[in-house]
């Protein structure tokens, strides 16, 4: 059992060292990279004195798990702080029970398993506040989803799934009409979709389905609940989106706890009926005059996109030109070359 404790103790401080680089060097947090740095030095000094006879155990040579290496990736800081924060925590548990049947005291890995589940929650809400923007940095082409031109979900899916293959970044999920039951059904599936294309996956008005889809966002309309209560609610790691028609809407989400903004309907569409088109005024106002995350959206295609982004859009929402196309990879590759091409 020695060999078991020796391999669970080195997992256990190898991830206490990772953590606590994050939260010196990233977060740039002493009194968090103290705590870790406590629980390191305690839990190494809990078998200091079976060090000389753990260190005789140890066997790597003839391990049969050397070869089994972790095919897992890890895509940014946040996937780095959940593996690690995982691994401490399996590998406590394995020590409480192993040294509990060598009669040791686990008073020590008890606390420190506890005392970890509270650090990881500290410790991601301050990452997911860091990296919120990050997460939609360069993500400049965003779908939202119309399932009323699809016979069936199976077609609708493909859509989907074709448009990410094809370039798209972010998906939102825009089911006005369905049932909770049924939204969170589909959800499942698109969210699935997304993860496989690491797009980021999010809710139209319902924070409720957000929360229960643990969908990265929401996006608000000017009618649905304010975007302060839903900060409240979600937290601070979920991405909440807003949509403005007007240059003084636009100006007060500014002072809002929005992460993003629609600008239009640039254009006509049924997808808003009765509501009138911003034009391209809004939109070259709003490249002058908002800094935050914001996408031009409403009747935008192949054949207008070219004087949205003139007018000063460099990411861009699309609904029907996407979802409905014959083939949603190729035009998702044609909006994304062409917005790549005005970035460069």
């Amino acid at each position: 059992m020695k060999r078991i404790i020796d391999v669970n103790l080195n997992r256990a401080t190898e991830a206490l060292r990772v953590l606590e680089e994050i939260s010196r060097f990233i977060l740039n947090n002493e009194k968090i990279s103290s705590e870790l740095k406590n629980l390191r030095h305690e839990l190494f000094m809990a078998f200091n004195f079976q060090y000389a006879d753990l260190l005789k155990s140890r066997n790597t040579e003839e391990d049969v798990g050397r070869e089994m290496y972790n095919s897992s990736v890890r895509n940014d800081i946040i996937d780095v702080h959940k593996a690690n924060f995982k691994r401490l925590q399996q590998a406590l548990r394995s020590l409480s029970e192993y040294s509990q049947a060598e009669n040791m005291d686990i008073s020590v890995l008890e606390k420190t398993r506890y005392e970890s589940y509270t650090l990881e929650k500290k410790m991601f809400e301050e990452l997911s506040q860091k990296f919120k923007k990050k997460r939609l940095e360069n993500r400049n082409l965003y779908l939202v989803t119309d399932r009323s031109g699809f016979n069936n979900q199976d077609d609708f899916l493909n859509a989907i799934a074709a448009s990410l293959k094809g370039g798209v970044e972010i998906v939102q999920l825009r089911e006005k009409t369905a049932n909770a039951k049924e939204i969170i059904e589909i959800g499942k599936k698109v969210r699935d979709l997304c993860a496989v294309y690491d797009a980021l996956f999010i809710i139209n008005d319902r924070i409720d389905i957000a929360l229960a889809l643990e969908a990265d966002g929401v996006h608000l309309g000017q009618d649905d609940i304010d975007v302060k209560t839903a900060r409240n609610i979600l937290g601070n790691d979920v991405i909440i989106g807003l949509s403005t028609h007007a240059p003084e809407q636009a100006q007060k989400s500014i002072n809002s706890e929005a992460d993003y903004i629609g600008i239009g309907p640039v254009y006509t569409t049924p997808t808003k009926p009765g509501r009138k088109s911003t034009g391209l005024e809004y939109v070259k106002w709003a490249s002058e005059n908002i800094k935050m995350p914001w996408f031009a959206i409403g009747g935008i295609d192949t054949e207008t996109v070219s004087e949205v982004v003139k007018a000063g859009a460099s990411r861009i929402a699309v609904v029907r030109a996407i979802i409905n196309a014959k083939n949603p990879e190729a035009v998702s590759q044609k909006f994304l070359e062409y917005l790549t091409r005005i970035a460069n």
